[in-house]
């Protein structure tokens, strides 16, 4: 194992899982693969859908996928649960397609954390909606979701 770190570390409170849980959301919505995958172990292993992933090399090659496929991506994450060295999160996320067909995907995530705060397993269910341009919600510019954006309870998601 590495000797990197990522606070907040475990134990989590409830502040620091949200922090967790903000960090995380800023990071995909950066969409770097590289840059997200440094807050995974390099031995993280993931089931996204009915993808099954080990390591920070096929992280990276699935979000290089992913974020190729899913233009236009923003995406709110919000505290669902924790314990210990675990947290619960659902999100919604927003994108479309190269034909322009919008979607919003929600989902719910558990995750667990090593003692230096990387993820060393993500389970990740997700559905997708089609919805139109005029049905959307996330309207920020492309990046980081404003500080003063309404989170998922807020919209009533």
């Amino acid at each position: 194992m590495s000797m990197e770190s990522r606070p907040p570390l475990p134990p989590f409170t409830q502040d620091t899982a949200r922090q967790k849980v903000r960090a995380a959301e800023d990071g995909w919505s950066g969409r770097d693969p590289h840059k997200v995958a440094l807050a995974y172990s390099e031995d993280s292993v993931w089931r996204n859908r009915s993808d099954f992933i080990r390591g920070r090399e096929a992280i990276v090659g699935f979000l290089t996928r992913k974020w190729q496929r899913e233009l236009e991506y923003r995406l709110i994450k919000e505290l669902w649960a924790y314990e210990g060295n675990r947290i619960a999160v659902r999100f919604a996320y927003e994108w479309h397609d190269d034909s322009g067909n919008w979607f919003r995907s929600y989902g719910n995530e558990n995750w667990a954390f090593n003692e230096l705060g990387l993820m060393v397993e993500r389970h990740a269910s997700i559905n997708d909606l089609p919805i139109t341009e005029a049905d959307r919600l996330f309207h920020w510019p492309q990046g980081r979701r404003p500080d003063d954006h309404p989170g998922l309870s807020d919209l009533g998601l």
